[in-house]
């Protein structure tokens, strides 16, 4: 494939540079080490390693079955592209033998923070594992390129950046690729990853990237970012990047990838250039146009607008109050909003706002001093046992609590005899069904946005269980208000408007509005009856068996529940 020219390279980058800054914290523009790939015959000794001591004694880890070897079959350039290549083939190294070969490259170059770029073309074969990633420097691996000089610290304490992988998702369809951190406080099948679709990978060259900054760490494909890692609490337990790390390219076989084709005899990874960027011109510029004010508040939350200019394009603010210190990143001129959370209602709060660049230099007038109260909590509370369906052993909490035109609702349940709860908040009018998030326990939460201060919402919970469920009441809340009551709905006797029951024929039915949608179901769940009825009613139950019916009716008053006895 023909090569950029260096003119394309500065024009690509110059494009890709301006998508990426939408997107990433921090944008590093200079080159500071790259394999473009261009002389063809062995790899460059000079920028990679090839590691093939098993590091397991006789394996590899994750279960693989192949040798990574240093021959010449397994990885060469070629026509501008680096070959990496996994064979069928036995093979015999440290008096194991094994039945495939491939190439696991580690760079000799490491470095601490910035861009990779890696475009690539990945096999797609089943029971490949192909991977483009990095590892601390600190990793004490056997066999690791840096590991007889650093190698300090366990896997994984050293931390693990899963640029891309492949092959090991048997759930997602055949394009999916996968970006993934490996922490000490999650690895493995770490929950710290996210994933896209790419287009035909197996026959087309996709760009694969981090953008490693102090504050956060964000996945690319093609420039576009599609996961971002930024966990609130920075410590060795979730954040072990603040160290150089090096970079990994391997395709491994079976393990994790599962079963090999039977029919397979070998495939590669093709790699065109693997670039690395960082910021390097010495910067003594300070920061400059610093400005910071309060914005929107509420009974828990503080909103911080701030805004600086810088020549290196990034801008680090630091916010302290209290005991606390938090670090953000923002876009040299674009006003960047900070939202403190988790704060007391009707409290003042003092904040320090700092801002500085990546170098250090600190704008002139630093610190900027905030001072916001927060509203006193705008909500109401309080217990039942009443139920619209199915009964409660000792009863519910709930409250609607007024976040500025959102309302947070939470449901707590506080039967003991329930197992596997999940909930979902019912809205009275017209009826519609969510499933709220769990807090703890069987404490249920959903916010609901964009309302009205001084209107009335009406909603219940639905706690769904192992053997049944148990529906709340509707209770209606004044946004904006500290009232909430029992929704007029639950508190009609809708029990004397269908009778008689137990039923032997008739059942009459005396409803409220002029249009009411009845459904009957049997125990079993089965729907006999749904239609669209009047006021008054009559259901002729005389051909029905005996036993246990369910009659639904939804009308401008919300949604009633009746047990029907048929006798």
């Amino acid at each position: 494939m023909k090569k950029n020219t260096p003119f394309q390279v500065l024009f690509l980058f110059f494009l890709l540079s301006q998508l990426c800054h939408a997107q990433v914290d921090i944008v590093y523009n200079n080159l500071v080490w790259s394999d473009e790939f261009n002389t063809n015959g062995p790899i460059n000794s000079t920028n990679w390693f090839q590691q093939t001591q098993l590091p397991n004694g006789s394996s590899w880890f994750s279960g693989e079955v192949q040798h990574y070897t240093n021959q010449t079959t397994n990885s060469y350039v070629d026509n501008g592209f680096l070959h990496i290549v996994a064979k069928k083939e036995p093979y015999t190294d440290q008096g194991i033998t094994k039945q495939y070969t491939s190439a696991r490259l580690n760079s000799k170059f490491a470095f601490k923070y910035g861009r990779v770029d890696v475009r690539a073309k990945v096999p797609l074969e089943a029971g490949t594992w192909p991977a483009i990633w990095m590892l601390g420097k600190n990793i004490n691996e056997p066999g690791a390129y840096f590991a007889s000089t650093y190698g300090t610290t366990d896997w994984p304490a050293c931390g693990e950046t899963d640029i891309m992988e492949h092959g090991i998702f048997p759930s997602q369809p055949v394009n999916y690729i996968q970006g993934t951190l490996h922490t000490p406080s999650s690895f493995g099948n770490s929950v710290n990853n996210g994933g896209t679709i790419a287009s035909d990978l197996a026959n087309s060259y996709h760009i694969y990237s981090v953008n490693w900054s102090p504050f956060q760490i964000s996945f690319l494909l093609d420039g576009v970012v599609y996961y971002t890692y930024n966990p609130a609490v920075k410590d060795a337990n979730t954040w072990p990047f603040d160290k150089e790390q090096y970079l990994l390219l391997n395709v491994a076989m079976g393990g994790t990838a599962g079963n090999i084709d039977p029919n397979f005899t070998q495939t590669s990874m093709d790699i065109d250039y693997v670039r690395v960027y960082q910021n390097t011109l010495v910067d003594t510029e300070r920061p400059i146009n610093f400005t910071a004010s309060v914005g929107a508040v509420t009974s828990s939350t503080v909103e911080l607008l701030l805004n600086a200019t810088d020549n290196s394009g990034s801008v680090v603010y630091t916010v302290a109050y209290g005991t606390q210190t938090f670090t953000y990143a923002g876009t040299s001129g674009v006003q960047k909003s900070v939202v403190i959370s988790g704060l007391t209602p009707n409290t003042n709060y003092s904040f320090s706002v700092a801002a500085s660049d990546l170098t250090g230099n600190t704008a002139l007038n630093n610190p900027i001093v905030l001072n916001a109260t927060t509203t006193a909590l705008i909500a109401c509370s309080g217990t039942s046992s009443l139920a619209q369906q199915g009964s409660f052993t000792t009863g519910y909490n709930y409250t609607f609590q007024t976040l500025g035109t959102d309302v947070k609702i939470n449901f707590e349940l506080l039967d003991t005899d329930k197992v596997g709860v999940v909930a979902y908040l019912w809205k009275q009018t017209p009826f519609s069904e969510v499933q709220m998030t769990n807090v703890s326990g069987n404490n249920f939460t959903k916010t609901i946005t964009g309302q009205t201060p001084g209107s009335i919402i009406s909603y219940g919970v639905k706690f769904a269980y192992a053997g049944g469920l148990s529906v709340t009441n509707y209770f209606s809340y004044v946004v904006g208000n500290n009232n909430c009551s029992l929704s007029n709905a639950d508190v009609t006797e809708f029990k004397q408007l269908v009778y008689p029951n137990p039923v032997e024929n008739i059942l009459n039915l005396h409803l409220f509005d002029d249009q009411n949608k009845i459904t009957l179901t049997d125990i079993l769940g089965k729907t006999h009856i749904e239609e669209v009825v009047n006021s008054d009613h009559v259901i002729d139950m005389s051909s029905f068996k005996t036993g246990i019916y369910f009659l639904r009716v939804e009308n401008s008053h919300g949604i009633n529940y009746s047990k029907i006895i048929k006798k």
